[in-house]
């Protein structure tokens, strides 16, 4: 509690103050007091709440008539209720009387000018700003939590313009309003009050560049909205006009949770009295936002869009694949989007290159587009063709040193919603392929990594993909919906499975069965000669001790059983250290490979249904976080 404003008396004239709906104030009875007083009374008018502060181990409470001994143990405190119509019509009178005598010895009188100052924000998170008197300096996780969330304004609201909102210190349409936070300021108070003070709206320094309000003067009208804090801009001194009562502001995020940033920002609003050198604040209301973390939906999730490229290779057109996909957008009723060769620039692999997630509070929510760091011929669509009207755009670039494999979003996934040992994740975990804890392979950008921790509603697992040519994890893992009670089982490529499941099919009369039957360019080979090719199935003996490490770790992280994992045939052959697909692998479960082969795996990038209600990332028991291992 901040300490309380303490005014003194003077029994020569009248004091004059200023005092905050709801604010108590400590008036000092002891600066100025008569010769031979011993004792004291305090009243005030109606309106006026006078108490008495004292220790009850050293002073007694007097009775009868109310009159307390001038002891540095006795405070007296008064509040008011109400804002004053006029100024200095509210009255608190003190007066001192002698040891024994009846009359006064001296009157002090303070005359008070009550004026009610409050900066309130959606703390109770209903999706409406109400009075608050609570605590709005902290905010706190849980279902029981409180405070108030703020959204990064990272869409494009305007179709002139060529970047994100945030970008901009213009509002660029009244849409974009939607995507901000409301909040109001209550400054209600006889207007000659205000002749000679001033509300001040201010934003810490470290806060600055996060975080943007914009005033509302009551229009409807672009112009009618100024950005009145922002990177630029610490403070602002509030244009009241004679009369208001309510000034309406609305908030926007500028940057997402990252390493440099734990995703709290807060705002203050003081009175400032004018009239003293140097001016002084005489009452400070400050609110904490949290910006809403970015968070990826997992593949069990209904699909919504379906992002697909039209490619021209040694192969020919990919059309049959198109063809495909339209079929099962069809079937899963979804869209299916077309990027054309002309702006994949002949890049096929689209979920290498970007994941959705969306961001969420509880007046607004909307999709946001995660693109990677990997610069390839796709690297300009997602911010030149996804980035919209209620469609945001966030990246991680590294500076110092170029993307690897391990950076794209192929080696970014999501678990469905798990309880690992009493901690529960509404939203699932972010799974990313690394190398071994001790090892000084591949992993993922440092940038990404940071950003993808720092959300903390997802905490992410990091498993070993580092054995793999490309390193991604949709290589060897995918989770698919289910009807029961769990509601997902997890797949897992297993050589082990598919050795065992040859060895039966050359058992039942099938050992010259081709793979590759009817493919160009690739060589047929039968069952027989797969199970007596002893280098494959030394590659498959070690393919298979990876993908178990990785099974150890998904059961404990994710609070997985073997009945929740289902082990998907899959062979892989080693090349240059490194561990290949033999055959389109689990990438192409949930893709439907094409039937020109390998090529055309991962070629569609799913936007999914997010989660069904907003409260799910506020109310996620986050108080123990996981520490991105970049930054330990």
């Amino acid at each position: 509690m901040a300490p309380r404003r303490v005014v003194q008396l003077s029994l020569e004239q009248p004091t004059h103050a200023v005092c905050v709906v709801g604010v108590e104030m400590v008036v000092d009875v002891h600066s100025d007091v008569p010769k031979g007083a011993k004792t004291f009374g305090a009243a005030g008018s109606p309106g006026v709440e006078v108490s008495v502060l004292y220790d009850p181990q050293r002073v007694t409470r007097p009775s009868g008539k109310t009159r307390w001994p001038l002891d540095a143990s006795v405070d007296v405190v008064v509040s008011v209720d109400t804002a004053s119509k006029d100024l200095d019509d509210l009255t608190v009178r003190v007066s001192y009387f002698g040891e024994h005598e009846s009359r006064a010895l001296g009157h002090a009188t303070l005359y008070l000018t009550g004026v009610d100052v409050s900066l309130d924000v959606d703390t109770d998170r209903t999706g409406t700003v109400r009075r608050s008197r609570g605590d709005k300096k902290t905010w706190r996780w849980g279902p029981e939590g409180y405070g108030a969330i703020l959204l990064v304004n990272c869409d494009r609201d305007s179709h002139t313009s060529m970047r994100p909102d945030l970008a901009s210190r213009q509002l660029a349409s009244m849409a974009d309003l939607q995507d901000m936070s409301p909040m109001v300021l209550s400054c209600n108070g006889p207007d000659e009050l205000f002749d000679s003070h001033k509300l001040v709206l201010s934003v810490p320094l470290s806060d600055s560049k996060r975080v943007g309000v914009f005033c509302s003067r009551g229009g409807n009208f672009l112009s009618d909205y100024k950005q009145v804090l922002g990177p630029r801009q610490l403070s602002y001194k509030v244009e009241r006009q004679p009369g208001e009562q309510e000034v309406r502001f609305y908030v926007e995020g500028l940057a997402f949770p990252d390493a440099d940033f734990l995703g709290l920002v807060s705002l203050s609003v003081s009175l400032v009295d004018t009239g003293t050198l140097p001016e002084a604040p005489l009452f400070t209301d400050t609110v904490v936002f949290r910006v809403a973390p970015w968070i990826m939906t997992p593949s069990t999730q209904p699909p919504l869009d379906l992002y697909v490229c039209s490619v021209l290779d040694d192969h020919g057109s990919n059309e049959k694949f198109l063809d495909d996909m339209s079929y099962l957008a069809l079937k899963a009723d979804c869209k299916l989007i077309i990027c054309p060769w002309f702006e994949n620039r002949n890049d096929r692999w689209i979920q290498d290159e970007m994941e959705f997630g969306y961001i969420e509070a509880p007046h607004k929510s909307f999709p946001v587009v995660f693109d990677s760091p990997r610069e390839r011929g796709l690297k300009d669509f997602p911010y030149k063709k996804i980035l919209g009207p209620d469609f945001g755009y966030v990246t991680r670039k590294s500076l110092f040193s170029g993307p690897s494999s391990l950076d794209s979003f192929g080696n970014l996934d999501v678990s469905p919603p798990v309880t690992v040992g009493g901690q529960h994740y509404p939203l699932g975990r972010i799974l990313v392929g690394s190398s071994f804890p001790e090892a000084s392979g591949r992993r993922m950008a440092k940038v990404v990594l940071n950003f993808l921790f720092a959300q903390r509603v997802q905490a992410p697992v990091e498993l070993y993909s580092d054995w793999l040519s490309v390193g991604h994890v949709d290589e060897f893992l995918s989770f698919v919906p289910t009807s029961d009670k769990k509601g997902f089982r997890l797949l897992l490529a297993s050589p082990s499975a598919c050795l065992k499941l040859f060895q039966e099919k050359r058992e039942e009369g099938h050992g010259e069965a081709a793979q590759f039957d009817g493919l160009d360019n690739v060589i047929k080979r039968s069952i027989n000669e797969m199970l007596a090719d002893r280098t494959l199935q030394s590659d498959n003996l070690y393919a298979q001790k990876c993908i178990d490490r990785n099974r150890e770790v998904l059961k404990r992280e994710l609070g997985l059983t073997e009945r929740d994992i289902i082990d998907l045939p899959q062979l892989f052959t080693q090349k240059d250290s490194y561990a290949e697909a033999f055959f389109p692998d689990m990438a192409g479960t949930w893709a439907s490979p094409s039937p020109t082969g390998p090529s055309s795996m991962v070629a569609a990038a799913w936007r999914r249904r997010c989660g069904p209600c907003w409260s799910r990332w506020a109310s996620a028991a986050s108080s123990s976080t996981t520490t991105c291992p970049t930054t330990r």
